[in-house]
């Protein structure tokens, strides 16, 4: 790659962690708990909203028809027969915790609770999901965070467990050498850390649960729209997805759900507003393609 296109991207990079850095600042989340129970009312109190303003009155509407359009069930999850009392764990980073799904209704995890409740032929509530996705998290912090009691409690109740991690700790690659030449050679050598992190989180979850399934979802590339021509940034994410994958494979139980595919080449706008995390759209698309690697597993 010239030098002039890893300047270009290297700013574009460096706006999209600033943008990070200021949702961070503005949005923290320091709770390990789970994310409390969601409902599909509309967040807030419409009566707050100006009767004059009809930007504000707009914005409640199209709110409460985006949750509507939400709120119902994925096509692919119905008339499922759901085992009683299924129990998921979702671990990771801001994927995980739906950061981007401007519903409040918790990304894909959420999506995929509601869907397979809602449409089940069993129970009113026969999943039950505890979602400890945190914005941010790069392997070595979830493999930290593998020692919280409550965590690791539900790990252990665990009938599946579902991962997102792996692209903030491409993020770190690109935060630690912004200021200086950043090539490919960089990630390469960031692979072994992140190998060894997966290896390391996987261990820890089978010592916490031998039996549970395990899936980790794949990574992919939010910048394929604006650098089609940069084979590098698609090469460094096909390395992380190779990596998951081979992991993976040391390990009985335990699957790969790619997503990369969802995102690059899409004919629709499925990013929130900081053109990396998903939209609405984007944790519907992985939802569903969640739901079509695990309906095997879930039904009786």
């Amino acid at each position: 790659m010239t030098k002039k296109w890893w300047i270009i991207v290297i700013l574009v990079l460096t706006a999209v962690l600033a943008g990070f850095l200021w949702f961070s600042l503005t949005n923290s989340d320091k709770q390990e708990a789970p994310s409390p129970p969601r409902t599909s009312e509309p967040s807030g109190d419409e009566s707050d909203a100006d009767p004059g303003d009809s930007n504000a009155e707009g914005e409640d509407d199209l709110s409460e028809n985006i949750r509507e359009s939400f709120s119902d069930a994925l096509e692919s999850a119905r008339s499922l027969f759901v085992q009683q009392d299924l129990h998921i764990t979702a671990l990771g980073d801001s994927l995980t915790q739906g950061v981007g799904d401007t519903t409040d209704d918790g990304g894909y995890v959420g999506i995929l609770e509601e869907s397979i409740n809602q449409n089940s032929d069993t129970a009113a509530e026969t999943v039950q999901v505890d979602n400890f996705g945190k914005r941010g998290n790069r392997t070595d912090h979830l493999l930290e965070r593998l020692d919280n009691e409550d965590l690791q409690g539900s790990i252990r109740e665990a009938d599946l467990i579902l991962i997102t991690i792996g692209a903030n700790d491409v993020i770190k690659v690109v935060k630690d050498n912004v200021t200086s030449s950043l090539d490919y050679e960089q990630f390469v050598e960031a692979q072994a850390n992140y190998e060894q992190n997966l290896r390391s989180i996987l261990e820890k979850i089978r010592e916490l649960n031998p039996e549970a399934s395990i899936y980790l979802l794949g990574v992919y590339n939010p910048f394929d729209k604006y650098f089609k021509d940069i084979p590098e940034l698609n090469q460094i994410i096909s390395d992380w997805n190779r990596i998951s994958r081979q992991v993976l494979t040391e390990f009985d139980n335990t699957g790969f759900i790619p997503i990369r595919d969802i995102f690059e080449g899409a004919d629709e706008d499925i990013l929130w507003e900081d053109n990396f995390h998903p939209n609405e759209v984007g944790y519907k698309r992985m939802a569903e393609r969640v739901l079509e690697y695990i309906r095997e597993e879930i039904e009786e």
